[in-house]
């Protein structure tokens, strides 16, 4: 899903309130006021800016950038009457004023509660093997409560106070990284301090946090694709190791140099499709080995060598492993994975595009229609609508 359009002041007001804070948090803990969390400077105050909500709220977002405007104006004349003393008086009156009228909204509107690494990103990009990881520790720690599916319907969901909440879908991608890191680490308490979710500071380390949370994603990716709205939110291609032929594994983001990206399921007894100079072809096997076939003159030869690449893709795609073989997905220059195409459909069609802002309602059932061929007229779209990820209210 792309980030919902915006007007353009809007994205600089929020990545400007979003720099400040940042320098806020350093300066704080240069000078000893902020202290240390999960080896990161810790957020010392209880609220932070809420950029998610100003994002829905333009009106609130309009107001609070002239209260800034006004009061940052306020503030210069007030420096420029200190030196300039023929006209202090009308300077510092007009400061004055400016203050005065500077249309700040009530602070409930615009300000949200914080935790101490709310300001804390996910240090590694999201990985085959981190999911994979993620997905063992879920199984073992949350699909009890949260299912096996993230919808909060566990065996042990009915036994708990109130039903835990889903762990996928478009609310994943409007939280912070550390303030979900932080509710998995300390936990959740309702409005009356009475526990909602256990914290797991002492039972998973920090690599195991985001790990979960990576895998996360991937359900969420999973559920959306499974049942034709889409991705819930943008997903890059994971990261993993590519051999090609004979040589040695190389890193994804080394060997697609900025190409486009299709992602072919290789089955057993299928032969490596013929490379095509509008993509790099990246085969996924179930053994991560690549078919003998391979050599053959103009065939696809690079395959992903990382353990896990067949699972992860396929709930990506959302589909069974069982069932992946033959499937595709298409990911543009920037390495987002847009579009989903599953064994025996003919053709690639609008409703195979799962990262875009139309609603399902608007895709088509029907194959692509364009200056060319099917596919050609799928990537000349996604190449016209880039994606802007919008998490926490930033769009990236």
């Amino acid at each position: 899903m792309n980030a919902p359009s915006a007007e353009p002041w809007l994205n600089v007001l929020l990545s400007a309130l979003h720099a400040a804070q940042l320098a806020l948090l350093h300066a704080a803990h240069a000078l000893g006021i902020a202290g240390d969390s999960h080896g990161q400077p810790a957020w010392p105050w209880a609220r932070r800016v809420a950029a998610e909500t100003l994002r829905l709220d333009l009106g609130v977002a309009r107001a609070l950038g002239a209260a800034l405007a006004m009061t940052s104006a306020a503030a210069l004349i007030a420096a420029i009457a200190l030196v300039w003393r023929r006209r202090r008086i009308v300077l510092l009156s007009v400061a004055v004023l400016s203050a005065a009228c500077a249309p700040w909204p009530a602070p409930s509107l615009w300000l949200a509660d914080a935790v101490p690494t709310s300001f804390r990103t996910n240090p590694e990009p999201l990985s085959v093997a981190s999911a994979m990881h993620g997905a063992r520790l879920y199984a073992a720690h949350c699909a009890a409560c949260h299912g096996d599916d993230g919808r909060g319907e566990g065996p042990l969901a009915r036994t708990l106070g109130r039903w835990p909440p889903t762990v996928v879908g478009p609310l994943l991608g409007r939280r912070l990284d550390g303030e979900l890191f932080w509710r998995v680490v300390a936990g959740m308490r309702d409005a009356h301090g009475a526990q909602t979710m256990p914290g797991f500071a002492g039972r998973l380390s920090d690599g195991d946090v985001w790990a979960v949370l990576d895998y996360l994603t991937v359900l969420a990716a999973h559920g959306g694709a499974q049942s034709g709205d889409g991705w819930p939110l943008p997903v890059r291609l994971p990261a993993l190791d590519v051999r090609c032929a004979d040589g040695a594994p190389q890193p994804l983001a080394h060997w697609r140099g900025g190409q486009r990206v299709r992602v072919v399921a290789l089955g057993d007894r299928d032969a490596p499709p013929i490379d095509d100079a509008r993509w790099q072809t990246l085969l996924v096997t179930r053994d991560g080995r690549a078919p003998a076939t391979s050599s053959a003159a103009g065939r696809a030869a690079c395959v992903a060598a990382t353990p896990g690449a067949w699972d992860t893709f396929a709930a990506l795609a959302g589909v069974e492993p069982q069932a992946f073989a033959g499937a595709q997905l298409l990911a543009d220059r920037d390495g987002w994975l847009r579009a989903a195409a599953k064994r025996g459909e003919r053709g690639w069609r609008d409703a195979d595009l799962l990262c875009t802002s139309a609603p399902p309602s608007r895709r088509s059932a029907r194959p692509s229609r364009g200056g060319g061929d099917a596919l050609t007229a799928l990537l000349l779209r996604i190449d016209a609508q880039p994606v802007r990820y919008v998490q926490g209210g930033f769009a990236h």
